[in-house]
Order: C-alpha cells, then structure tokens, then sequence
C-alpha cells in the first residue's frame, strides 16, 4: 500500500537521466604524469535523481563536493560544485556521445576579460573516465585547470 502522494512511477529513470551513470563509482584519479591526484565518491540518492560527487585530494587536505542533475525544464544537467577552500562553480551541459560536456557562464575575472570553464568527462573503451577542466577565453583554450584519468578502485 502507497502513503497518499507517492507513486510507483521512476521520476529519474528516463535515459536522459541516465546519461551521466559512466561517471558512477568509487574511483583513484591520476593526472596526466600519473600521480595519484586523489580518489573520487560518485553515487547516485534521491531516488536516482541526483548525483552526488565526493572528492578527497591525495594529501587529504583538499575535499570538495558536487551536486549534479537533470533539469527536465531546461533539458540539460547541471552541476554545483563546492570545495573546502569556498570556491564554487556552476556548470550546464549535456552528453555528447561518449562524453558529458559542461560548461559555466561567462565571468569577468581580474583582468577584465570573460572566460568560461568547461569540462569534459569522457567514457574510455576500458571503463576508465577521463575529465579534462579548461578555462576559454571567446572559445579559446587558454589554459587546462585540470586533467585527470579516473580509475574504478578495486
């Protein structure tokens, strides 16, 4: 028997709302030269309509978290990610074949210039991730924040 006001019906089940699942495990994340950069928490809660990312640096001093979903109305995910040291960025995109591409608005930073990160994960043929951060400036890749190859942890 249902409590009035439930359902059996899967609110985030549609395939749309599955399109970051690759993403989903307990990973080791290593940077380009292959040190470890940190291991990574990504589950999914509320029902399956939400996923929430936990992130822990190789020296433990570094954590961070994010909140990532589908928004029905505006047909794209979205990501909050907020880390210990305050920071924050706000991320819109979508999946792009083997890849989930998010990306911020413009924001005008100390030297008066608009930029836009974006980032991309990308799902490897071996189940591995890769997330790769770069910061544009009028769609130029004027820096990489970050380059990671994420690993399942056994």
């Amino acid at each position: 028997m249902m409590a009035i006001g439930q359902s059996n019906i899967c609110a985030c089940c549609s395939e749309q709302h599955k399109a970051f699942d690759f993403w989903l495990g307990s990973w080791e994340v290593t940077t380009a030269d292959g040190s470890l950069a940190g291991t990574n928490m990504i589950e999914k809660e509320e029902e399956d309509c939400i996923l929430i990312e936990h992130w822990v640096s190789a020296n433990g001093k570094n954590t961070g978290s994010s909140t990532n979903f589908y928004n029905l109305k505006t047909k794209q995910w979205e990501q909050l990610w907020i880390d210990n040291s305050g920071t924050h960025l706000k991320l819109k995109g979508n999946r792009v074949g083997d890849q989930m591409i998010m990306s911020s608005n413009p924001s005008i930073r100390k030297d008066g210039k608009a930029y836009v990160d974006r980032i991309i994960w990308t799902l490897n043929a071996d189940g591995s991730v890769r997330q790769l951060w770069e910061v544009l400036h009028k769609d130029e890749v004027v820096r990489v924040a970050f380059d990671g190859l994420y690993q399942k942890k056994e």
